[in-house]
């Protein structure tokens, strides 16, 4: 895709990490559970990346989604999801042992959006912490073939 670059108007969430959603389970902390609002797992968060390509025709994106699907396969991804119709384009996959997921939607107008986010996970003490109590992530930077 030589002529695909970073939408810089894509509207999607770009980086976040986020523990409002990441709640105790297990038996040992039902207690926790049974309130109207339980309390987040302190440390522990749900991490996702959200970014667009402009410039993808719907041709070159199948094309694209199908090598995908066939790579990710062949080392090990699991598919769960795999759409293809004139209006629709989607690959859903994770990696091996994780319920991490990476979604590609292709687009009307020449758009593929990615979006990856994994499930809630614990980060490591010390990591710098933003305004609002969740951990920093780098920069969000484009794929490396589009940095050029």
């Amino acid at each position: 895709m030589p002529q695909a670059t970073l939408d810089p108007k894509w509207p999607g969430g770009g980086q976040e990490a986020d523990g409002s959603g990441c709640y105790y389970t297990g038996l040992k902390d039902l207690s926790k559970q049974v309130s109207d609002s339980p309390p987040s797992v302190p440390g522990v968060v749900a991490v996702s990346s959200e970014w667009g390509l402009k410039g993808v025709t719907p041709s070159q994106a199948v094309s694209a989604l199908r090598r995908a699907r066939k790579e990710l396969t062949r080392r090990g991804w699991k598919v769960t999801r795999y759409e293809i119709s004139d209006h629709w384009t989607v690959l859903s996959v994770q990696p091996p042992g994780t319920d991490d997921v990476v979604r590609v939607e292709a687009f009307p107008y020449d758009r593929l959006g990615v979006v990856a986010y994994s499930e809630c996970a614990r980060y490591p003490s010390g990591t710098p912490m933003t305004e609002w109590g969740d951990p920093e992530l780098p920069a969000q930077q484009a794929p490396a073939p589009l940095r050029g």
